[in-house]
C-alpha cells in the first residue's frame, strides 16, 4: 500500500445540502407535537394558508387523500408522515408549510391551531408491556399491546446446563441508554419534481441514495428511472442518515403540489428530538466460569426500546441487529440471548450509531460482565481476558451463536496495549494513589466487530440484497474514473478508493477521480453504514481494477505481438506496466494501453475495446476487525468529576490503505465513546417530554475532555477479502465505552460500587459513591 507520507488527500467538489440553491426554490417548515401521546381532535390551517408568502399547508388528511399518509420503515413497519389520528411521540410531525422563505413558513406554523386530547404516555420500556399500559400503535387492526418482536440466538438448553454446572455465576442488570448520532449537518433535502419531464430530483443528506431511490419509487409510484437522488458531502451521518424521514417525503409532496423546488432543513432540536436515536437497550447479563477464571457460558435477556414506530435500520432477518455477537472475543462452551422489542412514546429508530447493527451494545454487555467476573474472582481483568481470548489457531472460529470469525491474533493485541500502557506500572501507581485517598481507575475492553454487511444469502434490507456495485473507466490519456455505490460521510473515500485503484493499476492517486453520491452516475448499492465501505466497496474497487489490469494485458499482448502468457506485471517509475518476461524493454504502461484500446489496434476476437469494467461484489462473509483498549481515569472524590488521563487503542483492521485516515477514524470513534460513557443522554420526563433536545442539555465531548490518544496496531488480514482489509470506521466507537466505564468503576471500587449506568456524569458518579445510583434513562423530575 502507499506509504503514509506519500498519501495525497483528494477532495470532491460537493457541498452540503443546506447550500443547494435552485431557481424558484421555496422553503418549508414542519409543525411538531408538544405532546408525547395525544389524540388529534381537529386542525385549523385557515389563518396559516392566508399568510402572504405561503404556497401550501399540508396536513395528515391531505396526505391520506394522496395515499401518502404512511410510509414504510426499514424494518417493515409503517410510520406516519404527518399524524392523522394521534401523535405518538413529542415532536412528531403534524402539519407542513411551504412558503417563500423559512421565516414565513415558521411564522405560519404559529397560526395553525391544533386541538389535542392528551393521553397517558409510556416512556419506560419496562412498563410498555404492563396490562394497563396504553396501546401506542392502535392504528394497526387487532393490536392490543406494545410488543413488537421476540428474537433469540444460541442454545438455551445447553446454556442452562453449563450454568447449572458452573462454579461461579455473576449476574448484572445494565442499561445502554438512548443516545444520538448528532451529525454536524442536520437532516435535510431539496426536492424538485419537474412538471415538464416528470423527473424527480432530490438532494438529500442520506447514507444510502440508491436504497432511497427505490423506496421513493415504491411509496410515490414514480418510475425509478425518473428519480435522481444526489447526496453531496453530507456533513456526517453516523447512522442517523440511513433511513427516510417524513421531512424528505414532505419536500417531495411540496414540490408536486407547488410545481417548484422545495427545501426542508431541520434545526438542531428537531434533529435531536425527532430523528433516529441509538441504543436504548435494557440488558440483564449472566456469566459463568470456573473458580480459576475459565469462562464457560454467557446469557442475556434484552428489552429493546424501539420508540413509537419500528424504524431500526438493519438487515431484515435480524430484528435485534447483530447483537448475538455478544459472546465477543472469548472461547465459551455455550451462549444464549433473547431480545424483545417494544413500542414506547419516544422518537422511533434504533440506528447503528457508528457501529454494525447493535454490536456496540453487545460488546458493552460482554466487557462489563468480564470485568464483573474479574472482581468476583479477585482476578486482574487483563489476566482474565488473556486466559479466555480466542487463540490464533482457532480461526476461522464459529461462535456459539453462529458467527464465523475470519482471522485474529487476539492475545498479541492485548499484550501490545498493555505494553504501550505500561500496565504493571499503572497498577502500582493506582495502589499508591489509593493509599493516599486518590481515585485512579484502569479500564480494559477487548472487542470483535462484524462489519461489511453483507452476504446476500443472509442479509437484505426490505428485500434489497446488500451487494455493492463499482465501475471503473480508464480514459485514453490514462486518467481514471471510479464510480461507487457507497456514500461518503467524511471517511475520506476520495482518498482511499483512489489509492486502491492506484495500487492495482500503478497510476498516481491524483489521476483517479472518485464519483459517489449520485444515483444517475453511480451503480446500485446499499450505502455506507456498519463499516461497509472498505470491506464491501473496497473489495469491489480492487476487483474492478484487477479486471481492468487483466483486460489491459490482452491489449498489450496484441500490441506487442506476443501471447498474454508471455507478459508480467510490474510497477515502475513510469507506472503500472505489462512487459515481456525476460525482455523488460518491451512493454506498455497502463496509459499507453488505454490509448491503444481506444485506437485502431486489432484485438483478439471477443475482446472489446476500451478499458472499462464493472463488478457487483457480494461478500462471502463479514470481516471481523478487533482491538484492545485501555483507559486511565482520575475521579475527584468530592465531586465525582471524571478526567480521562490516558487512552491506549490497539486496532487490527487488516492492512491499512492510508494510515492517516485510519488514525483519524479511530480518534473520532474514541471521542464518541468518551462522550457516550461520560455525558451523552437523550432523557425524558414521566410525561414523555424530551429533555435532551439541545446542545445545552445533550452534551458532546470536546478536545478538553479527550486526552492525546496513544495508538497501536496489529495486522491480521481477512482471508476472504481481495486485499485482506477488514474496516475500521466504527471500531473505536464500539470498543471505547466499556473501557471508559470499566475504568471509572475501577476507580470508585473502594466505595463498594459494583455497577453504574452510563452516562457517568459527576452527579451520577458521586451518587454511586454514596450508594444511591441514579436512573439514567429518565430525567429527574
Amino acid at each position: 500500500m502507499p506509504r503514509k507520507e506519500d498519501a495525497r488527500f483528494l477532495r470532491g467538489q460537493g457541498h452540503y445540502v443546506d447550500d443547494v440553491r435552485m431557481p424558484g426554490m421555496l422553503e418549508s417548515a414542519i409543525l411538531r407535537s408538544p405532546y408525547a401521546h395525544a389524540r388529534i381532535r381537529s386542525i385549523d390551517t385557515t389563518a396559516a394558508a392566508a399568510l402572504p408568502g405561503v404556497h401550501a399547508v399540508i396536513t395528515g388528511q391531505t396526505l391520506a387523500g394522496l395515499n401518502l399518509a404512511w410510509m414504510p420503515t426499514l424494518s417493515a413497519d409503517v410510520q406516519a408522515v404527518l399524524a392523522t389520528d394521534k401523535v405518538r411521540f413529542q415532536h412528531q410531525e403534524v402539519a407542513y408549510v411551504v412558503a417563500d422563505t423559512e421565516y414565513i413558513a415558521r411564522d405560519a406554523l404559529e397560526l395553525i391551531e391544533v386541538d389535542y386530547e392528551p393521553l397517558p404516555a409510556v416512556v419506560d420500556a419496562k412498563r410498555a408491556l404492563d396490562p394497563d399500559a396504553p396501546v401506542i400503535r392502535d392504528d394497526v387492526d387487532g393490536r392490543t399491546d406494545n410488543h413488537i418482536f421476540d428474537w433469540e440466538a444460541g442454545d438455551a438448553a445447553e446454556t442452562a446446563r453449563v450454568f447449572d454446572a458452573a462454579e461461579v455465576v455473576v449476574t448484572q442488570e445494565m442499561l445502554y441508554p438512548r443516545v444520538h448520532p448528532a451529525p454536524m449537518e442536520t437532516c435535510g433535502t431539496v426536492a424538485h419534481m419537474d412538471p415538464v419531464t416528470g423527473k424527480l430530483t432530490v438532494y438529500s443528506t442520506n447514507q444510502a441514495p440508491h436504497a432511497h431511490r427505490t423506496i421513493y419509487a415504491l411509496v410515490a409510484g414514480i418510475p425509478e428511472h425518473k428519480i435522481r437522488i444526489i447526496s453531496p458531502d453530507i456533513g456526517g451521518g453516523f447512522g442517523n442518515k440511513v433511513g427516510i424521514y417524513p421531512g424528505y417525503v414532505l419536500a417531495v409532496v411540496g414540490s408536486i403540489v407547488t410545481g417548484r423546488p422545495v427545501k426542508w432543513m431541520e434545526d438542531r432540536s428537531e434533529n435531536l428530538m425527532a430523528t433516529s436515536f441509538a441504543r436504548d437497550y435494557h440488558m440483564t447479563g449472566s456469566i459463568a466460569s470456573t473458580r480459576d477464571g475459565k469462562i464457560t457460558g454467557l446469557k442475556v435477556d434484552v428489552l429493546a426500546d424501539h420508540g413509537a414506530f419500528n424504524g431500526t435500520a438493519q438487515p431484515t432477518k435480524f430484528p435485534a441487529g447483530f447483537f448475538h455477537i455478544f459472546t465477543g472475543s472469548y472461547d465459551l462452551q455455550a451462549a444464549h440471548c433473547k431480545v424483545s422489542g417494544v413500542y414506547t412514546n419516544k422518537a422511533p429508530g434504533g440506528v447503528a450509531y457508528a457501529c454494525s447493527f447493535r454490536i456496540t451494545e453487545a460488546v458493552y454487555l460482554v466487557e462489563r460482565m468480564v470485568d464483573l467476573l474479574a472482581r468476583e474472582l479477585d482476578m486482574d481483568p487483563a489476566q482474565l481476558r488473556l486466559k479466555n481470548l480466542l487463540r490464533p489457531e482457532q480461526f476461522p472460529y464459529t461462535s456459539k451463536t453462529g458467527w464465523e470469525y475470519d482471522s485474529g491474533e487476539y492475545p498479541r493485541a492485548l499484550k501490545l496495549a498493555m505494553q504501550i500502557a505500561g500496565y504493571d506500572e499503572l497498577r502500582k501507581e493506582q495502589a499508591e494513589k489509593r493509599a493516599r485517598g486518590e481515585l485512579m481507575g484502569i479500564g480494559i475492553s477487548f472487542f470483535t466487530e462484524g462489519v461489511g454487511a453483507g452476504p446476500k444469502k443472509h442479509m437484505d434490507i426490505l428485500g434489497l440484497g446488500m451487494a455493492d456495485g463499482c465501475e471503473l473507466r480508464v480514459h485514453p490519456t490514462g486518467t481514471a474514473q471510479l464510480r461507487l455505490s457507497v456514500q461518503s460521510q467524511g471517511q475520506g473515500h476520495e482518498t482511499t478508493y483512489a489509492q486502491i485503484v492506484a495500487q492495482e493499476l500503478g497510476l498516481p492517486p491524483e489521476d483517479v477521480e472518485v464519483i459517489h453520491g449520485d444515483t444517475d452516475n453511480t451503480p446500485f448499492g446499499l450505502g455506507t453504514y456498519g463499516s461497509r465501505s472498505t470491506p464491501v466497496s473496497g473489495a469491489a474497487a480492487a476487483i474492478v481494477a484487477q479486471r481492468i489490469r487483466t483486460k489491459a494485458r490482452i491489449v498489450a499482448a496484441a500490441a506487442l505481438e506476443v501471447s498474454a502468457d508471455d507478459l508480467e506485471w510490474q510497477i515502475t517509475a513510469a507506472g503500472g506496466r505489462w512487459q515481456v518476461k525476460g525482455d523488460p524493454e518491451q512493454g506498455k504502461t497502463i496509459a499507453e494501453i488505454a490509448m491503444l484500446s481506444h485506437g485502431t489496434l486489432e484485438l483478439p476476437e471477443g475482446v472489446e475495446g476500451h478499458l472499462d469494467a464493472s463488478v457487483v461484489y457480494d461478500p462471502p462473509n463479514l470481516t471481523y476487525p478487533f482491538g484492545a483498549y485501555i483507559c486511565v481515569t482520575d475521579v475527584d472524590p468530592g465531586t465525582g468529576q471524571v478526567k480521562v488521563r490516558r487512552f491506549i487503542a490497539v486496532d487490527d483492521c487488516g492492512p491499512r490503505i492510508n494510515p492517516m485516515i485510519v488514525e483519524g477514524q479511530v480518534h473520532g470513534g474514541l471521542a464518541d465513546g468518551i462522550g457516550m460513557a461520560l455525558m451523552q443522554l437523550i432523557a425524558f420526563d414521566a410525561d414523555g417530554n424530551c429533555v435532551g433536545g439541545s446542545f445545552m442539555d445533550y452534551l458532546l465531548p470536546t478536545a478538553l475532555e479527550c486526552p492525546s490518544y496513544e495508538l497501536g496496531e496489529t495486522v491480521t488480514p481477512s482471508p476472504h477479502h481481495p486485499l485482506g482489509l477488514k474496516g475500521v470506521g466504527e471500531s473505536a466507537t464500539v470498543g471505547s465505552p466499556p473501557a471508559v466505564v470499566n475504568s471509572v468503576l475501577d476507580a470508585i471500587a473502594p466505595f463498594g460500587v459494583r455497577h453504574a449506568d452510563m452516562p457517568l456524569t459527576p452527579a451520577n458518579v458521586w451518587m454511586a459513591m454514596q450508594g444511591t445510583p441514579m436512573r439514567t434513562d429518565l430525567a429527574v423530575t
